[in-house]
């Protein structure tokens, strides 16, 4: 009979071990995987303010050759300064994709001056421009794929019964909206 107690004693520290050991493993992943979602997002924030910071630049050589084109330059400054201001993935996605609309009917506008589209500061701006626009979207592509892969990790079992109980949410991702996805209308006086 004491073999018997000894033994289920020894069986039950055993299970409560493994459930430990699952529980601090579980933990340990999630962790891992929201740290490479706030990682990502920093590497995105990196990159918007590369942009926000060429973004004066550009609107002063625009406006030494197009001094006529106020409804563009207002439009590209409203929408840097929604930049500025975003705080939430969300409204950073919605900001980033104004910004980048605005740009685009900035550079349309460029089109319209020759010597403009000719002039070496502009030329470097444009340049410096498409080159962090390319390491958003990677870094969005990222971020994104980090997103996709924590919020799988809380979503699935047995993760999903402990998830919520240690702080763990679902995270968002950084959508484009159909503002950013319309070519800009531009008219010429």
């Amino acid at each position: 009979m004491a073999f018997l107690g000894i033994s289920l004693l020894w069986w039950g520290i055993g299970v409560i071990a493994v459930i430990v050991l699952a529980l601090v493993l579980i933990f340990n992943g999630l962790i891992v995987t929201r740290n490479r979602v706030k990682n990502s997002w920093s590497q995105i924030d990196v990159q918007l303010q590369k942009r926000n910071d060429l973004v004066p630049n550009l609107v002063e050589t625009v406006k030494g050759y197009a001094k006529h084109e106020r409804e563009t330059f207002s439009m590209v400054t409203q929408a840097r300064t929604a930049m500025v201001n975003a705080k939430s993935v969300p409204e950073k996605a919605k900001a980033s994709d104004l910004l980048t609309g605005a740009l685009k009917s900035l550079f349309a506008v460029a089109e319209a001056y020759p010597d403009l589209k000719a002039s070496a500061n502009f030329l470097n701006l444009q340049e410096q421009l498409t080159g962090v626009e390319e390491k958003i979207a990677y870094s969005r592509q990222f971020y994104n794929d980090s997103v996709l892969d924590f919020n799988n990790s809380i979503q699935v079992f047995p993760n999903r019964l402990f998830a919520g109980l240690m702080g763990f949410s679902q995270e968002e991702f950084f959508e484009s909206e159909a503002v950013a996805k319309k070519v800009p209308k531009v008219s010429f006086p």
